[in-house]
């Protein structure tokens, strides 16, 4: 972990409430999966994203806004500053896999655009299953596509097959040995209720990000762990869900 003043070098809307921010070169190393906590200011508590792409030092978070305080990043331009927590977390294990298939659901599957990266840097194209509630939540399905084989699912129908992630699995039948998902906690529950062969990154209310106030706490097979210290990465075998 580290605490550092990032440097905004874009802020890209990509549709109407979804944006991407790309900060100025840094000195850091980020795995698949990790994550980043931002201070925006005018608020107490920092906001957990993870990172959607790092390339040449370069970090992206792509961020939603659902709030006050990702409304005030929104605003923000080039050349901005803001604290930051990096370094977080654990990443995905890509020596797992060497068919891999990521499952993403909706905005959450924002973290599974490094992951397809990586893999393609260690010359494996992965298979993507990308579910969403309908075509327009789509919105970085052509990023997808550049670094992964993709098929999509929405619940009505509007683009792919027609139903969630796990009618969309049992249809397809992908090719893999082994997968990381990302997503909803009701996906991602159900996803481990179909396969425990994979990985699974967990979301939690966050308050600090290393693991201090243990708000973040879930239950495993080996009893509570914090998502933002020992995660938010996990075996899906380990997981309980409630």
């Amino acid at each position: 972990m580290k605490n550092q003043i990032l440097t905004v070098k874009d802020n890209k809307q990509i549709s109407d409430d979804v944006f991407v921010m790309k900060f100025e070169k840094e000195e850091n190393e980020y795995k698949a999966g990790q994550f980043v906590e931002l201070k925006v200011d005018g608020f107490t508590l920092r906001r957990p994203f993870g990172v959607y792409d790092f390339e040449k030092g370069e970090l992206s978070l792509l961020y939603k806004v659902v709030g006050q305080g990702t409304a005030k990043m929104a605003t923000m331009k080039r050349g901005e500053k803001i604290d930051a927590l990096t370094e977080l977390g654990n990443g995905f294990n890509v020596d797992k896999a060497k068919k891999p298939l990521l499952i993403g659901g909706g905005l959450g599957a924002a973290p599974l655009y490094y992951l397809a990266k990586t893999f393609k840097e260690k010359g494996i194209k992965a298979e993507m299953l990308l579910g969403a509630r309908t075509q327009s939540d789509l919105v970085f399905l052509n990023d997808f596509k550049n670094v992964a084989d993709v098929k999509v699912a929405t619940d009505d129908g509007t683009s792919g097959f027609k139903g969630n992630v796990v009618e969309a699995l049992k249809h397809y039948d992908f090719d893999c040995d082994f997968y990381y998902a990302c997503g909803s906690l009701a996906m991602l529950k159900r996803v481990a209720s179909y396969s425990t062969n994979g990985e699974i990154s967990m979301e939690a209310r966050m308050a600090c990000g290393f693991g201090a106030c243990m708000g973040c706490s879930i239950m495993t097979t080996d009893g509570a762990k914090r998502v933002c210290k020992d995660g938010p990465v996990f075996y899906a075998k380990e997981i309980i869900f409630e």
